[in-house]
């Protein structure tokens, strides 16, 4: 390992160089900052670093959820803050790695506590400031060069840096009092400690930490009526995910429900046992009766369609839910019972029993249900939303970083993103299932990546986060966003009070008429008007290998959800009866 990186032109140099330096060792590698001066400290030890890209971000919003970005990769990213208001505009993005297990550490910069509770300017109350959407907070000491006090700092950190990992991924607050000088002015307060910290003060965090292993099995429930769902999950690895998957329904004979947000869809090959098209097989009534389970092993968490987890609720199904961690992850409130343990960790006992009638069952409709969705989306020659991911589906480089949006786009891409086996990589913001922060968070996942990433994302979304496009000038790669169009809020067209207008249009759709050409022009961003699916085809079938690209799809809201009620229908009516 290197030798330390330490700064001894005074007191707070050293202290926030012993907190880079520790950080480093453990491997982080990326910071993202906010401009502020009660930060000083640490934007300039992070600054100087050689192991660390800092990365300064000038809205504290964006910055968060850009953090978000980088870490969803699998590696702890710190954010940094100064003192007051700052660090509550991270708070969104907290709740997000919170819900969806990244590992973020937030430091936010603070007065000492001599300058709180009385009127002194840019300060809050910081203590906590995230409440209970951390995996741990603390409050570091205020400086001093001492080596007691630089030990507790090292360790005290070190444990922060741990805990966005284990024992599950989620972020970490630290608060981080300084007192003046808060610039790298030189005195002699931190010469004494030069050899000190010279020899191995910094060496113990190098060794890798210790992964626990061994699971107990799982034995099989005694029937052939099993269902494997298959929810959203980001493994670091997916090959190994998906394999694991792929084994587990051999192993069990049952087939798996592949959310698109699964690798499953985009590491498997059709006929892999995988089931896509649920949404549309499950409003078959008489279907969702034959082909109901008698056992579920729900691996991750619950998929994003209403439509499946509703029938689920209705089945009575015995449920085993894998998922790291120990909170509660059955919304339904079914017969469940949860392992907390990573799901390439299960292993399964018991025998296999020779009745593979309903995996047949599934397999068939499946078959029927995915020609018939497919049929009718190669056929669709208006600007169907929908028909979007579908392209995307097939004409996207393999292995291109995919960013979904929630809302709208999440569901079309669950819809209709067949199984390709193109080794797509998708990432999501779907902890809390809200849209803040999409666009600087896809641009997080694009900064560094090996390929060009494309975000799906509907206008909403996009002009919630138009700040983002700050970042285009320090973006290490490219994003293409494809921008679905359709001046409001799609999604509220298939809710119940889509019915009671006024005030649906204008308190629920919230009808836009921004100009995207115009707004991309003013960040410096090319803007693509889409005039059809060739040109959509074109554009998407090969990614430029640099900044930011917006291609517009424009859309009739209105005119488009009528048509996927109208599209599931007749799937489902054309689907026949299944023999059990």
């Amino acid at each position: 390992m290197h030798a330390p990186n330490l700064d001894f032109r005074n007191t707070n140099t050293l202290w926030g160089s012993v907190l880079v330096e520790t950080l480093a060792r453990l491997g982080v590698q990326q910071a993202v900052i906010s401009p502020g001066s009660r930060s000083t400290p640490l934007t300039i030890a992070f600054a100087r670093h050689p192991c660390f890209e800092a990365i300064p971000v000038l809205d504290e919003r964006s910055a968060a959820f850009f953090a978000l970005g980088l870490a969803r990769h699998g590696r702890p990213v710190v954010l940094l803050c100064t003192s007051g208001t700052a660090g509550a505009n991270y708070f969104p993005a907290v709740i997000e790695a919170q819900e969806s297990g990244v590992p973020l550490l937030v430091i936010t910069a603070d007065r000492p506590p001599e300058m709180r509770d009385c009127a002194s300017g840019q300060t809050i109350d910081q203590q906590k400031l995230f409440g209970g959407h951390v995996n741990f907070c603390h409050e570091l000491a205020v400086p001093a060069a001492t080596l007691p006090l630089l030990a507790y700092l090292r360790q005290t950190v070190g444990h922060a840096c741990e805990r966005t990992l284990a024992p599950t991924p989620g972020p970490v607050h630290l608060n981080a009092p300084f007192r003046d000088p808060l610039p790298p002015v030189a005195d002699e307060s931190a010469q004494g400690l030069v050899a000190a910290l010279a020899g191995e003060f910094f060496t113990h965090l190098d060794q890798p930490m210790p992964v626990a292993s061994g699971t107990p099995p799982w034995r099989r429930p005694a029937t052939a009526r099993g269902l494997i769902v298959a929810g959203p999950a980001a493994p670091t690895d997916a090959p190994a995910y998906v394999a694991k998957v792929l084994g587990l329904s051999r192993t069990l004979g049952w087939p798996v429900v592949a959310d698109v947000l699964s690798p499953l869809r985009h590491h498997a090959a059709a006929g892999d046992n995988l089931v896509t098209a649920y949404d549309a097989i499950l409003r078959n009534p008489a279907l969702s009766r034959d082909l109901a389970p008698q056992a579920v092993l729900c691996l991750g968490g619950w998929p994003t369609s209403k439509t499946l987890r509703g029938w689920l609720a209705t089945t009575g199904a015995e449920i085993l839910l894998v998922a790291p961690g120990t909170a509660n992850r059955d919304a339904l409130h079914g017969r469940t019972r949860q392992i907390a343990v990573p799901v390439e960790s299960l292993t399964v006992t018991g025998e296999r029993g020779d009745d593979d009638s309903y995996l047949r069952q599934w397999r068939a409709t499946e078959a029927a249900a995915r020609r018939a969705l497919d049929r009718a989306l190669a056929d669709e020659t208006s600007m169907f939303e929908g028909k979007a991911a579908w392209l995307l589906a097939r004409h996207l480089p393999e292995e291109t970083p995919v960013f979904v949006a929630s809302s709208m786009p999440v569901r079309d891409a669950e819809y209709f993103w067949p199984v390709t086996g193109r080794r797509h990589r998708f990432f999501f913001n779907r902890g809390a299932n809200g849209i803040d922060g999409t666009l600087s968070t896809a641009l997080g996942v694009a900064h560094g990546a090996d390929r060009p990433a494309v975000l799906l994302t509907g206008d909403l979304a996009l002009l919630h986060d138009t700040n983002g496009l700050l970042l285009r000038p320090k973006l290490r790669g490219a994003l293409t966003v494809v921008l679905i169009n359709n001046r409001g809020g799609g999604i509220f067209e298939h809710l119940p009070v889509a019915a009671f207008d006024p005030p649906f249009e204008e308190f629920f759709a919230t009808p836009q008429e921004a100009d995207f050409a115009q707004l991309c022009s003013a960040y410096g961003v090319e803007h693509v008007l889409v005039r059809d699916w060739n040109h959509f085809t074109e554009l998407v079938s090969t990614l430029p290998g640099n900044g930011v690209r917006v291609l517009e799809v424009q859309t009739d809201r209105k005119r488009d959800a009528a048509q996927r009620k109208r599209l599931f229908a007749t799937v489902a009516a054309g689907l026949g009866p299944v023999n059990s």
